[in-house]
Parts: structure tokens; sequence; C-alpha cells
């Protein structure tokens, strides 16, 4: 098993990463555009924590080297689960995926979480990310090791488009909403006035 874990805090409220977190696969996030579809399998929240809990079935368009999709077997699309907690009281979003597609050769177990930053709680928020990446090779060592070092590589990638995605996503919601918002308290003192 091979580890990638990742650390940063973003220049946004809590609110504000939380919220966004729901856009993150949105159009304007042109850093995925593998993302096909992303669909809500269910949503609650907990009557006695008040954590909203939601579970996904996010669908991507596959970049494995066609070499490895012949040599597997099945199509270029794969299966991301997802189930994410968001607790308001404590103010922390847990998001934990699972692949679905080509588990049985390789098993990536991800946890990120968002809560506001230690140094600026009112205006920055932290993000962490791990991810466990496990080849199931059997005994094949030097086989299993090699396809988890290069699976952590791709993984670094990736995360790293994804938080440049999401940064966009960020810039774009405090954009849209934040001129909703400054909108709404306009027309409260226009009411009140």
């Amino acid at each position: 098993m091979k580890v990638f874990a990742s650390d940063c805090t973003f220049d946004y409220s809590w609110e504000e990463v939380s919220t966004a977190n729901w856009r993150k696969y949105c159009p304007w996030n042109d850093k995925s555009p593998h993302v096909m579809a992303v669909d809500t399998l269910s949503r609650r929240i907990e009557p006695d924590t008040g954590i909203l809990r939601t579970e996904r079935l996010i669908t991507c368009q596959q970049n494995a080297p066609q070499w490895v999709v012949s040599l597997l077997g099945g199509g270029t699309t794969s299966h991301v689960y997802e189930v994410s907690y968001v607790d308001p009281a404590s103010k922390k979003v847990t998001m934990c995926s699972t692949n679905l597609t080509w588990s049985n050769v390789l098993s990536v177990r991800e946890t990120v979480t968002y809560q506001p930053s230690k140094t600026d709680p009112l205006r920055k928020t932290d993000f962490s990310q791990d991810a466990k990446i496990t080849a199931l090779c059997g005994g094949w060592q030097k086989v299993k090791a090699k396809i988890e070092e290069a699976s952590v590589e791709r993984f670094r990638e990736n995360a790293k488009r994804g938080r440049e995605g999401f940064e966009a996503v960020l810039e774009m919601s405090r954009r849209v909403f934040g001129e909703q918002r400054e909108l709404e308290l306009r027309q409260q003192q226009q009411m009140v006035a």
C-alpha cells in the first residue's frame, strides 16, 4: 500500500468552501472534463447531530492507457462511490470515496476534509486529502510496487489539477453568489427604509 497526502489552505471561508463543494464538477471547472455525471444516491440529515450525509456516484471518462484497458477488459467509463458528511456545528466537511471500477486490481480509498483554518477561521479553510492506494496483484511484489508508485504519481497530478479547478469554482461562486447576496441585502435595506 502507498499513501498520498496533501494539505493546503483556501482563501475562502468555510461557508463558501462547503457550499461550492457541491458545484466542484460544474461546467465552468475546466480541470474536470473527465467527470461525465454526478448522481446523488441518497441525502439525509441525521436527527441527533444535524450532520448532512450524502451518497453520490461519480461517473468519469477513464484516461488509462489503452493497453491497460485492453489487458483488464471493460470500457473507458469508471465509477467512484462517495459518502460525505457536512457537520454545521463543528464546521467540518468530510468526504470518503472509493473506486468501484477495477477495484479488484487497484483499490483507492480517499478521504478529504475541509474545516476553518486555524490561522484565520473566518476567512480561510484548511483542506486535507489522503489516499490509500493498494495494488491487488497477489504475490508479485515488484509489479505491485510499480503499479502503486505509478498510481500515487498519477493521483498527485490529478489532485493538483483538482485543487486548481476547485479554486476556479470558488472564485466564480464568490462572484455570482456574492453579487446575489449583496442584491438581497440592498433589497432588505430598501424595504426597511
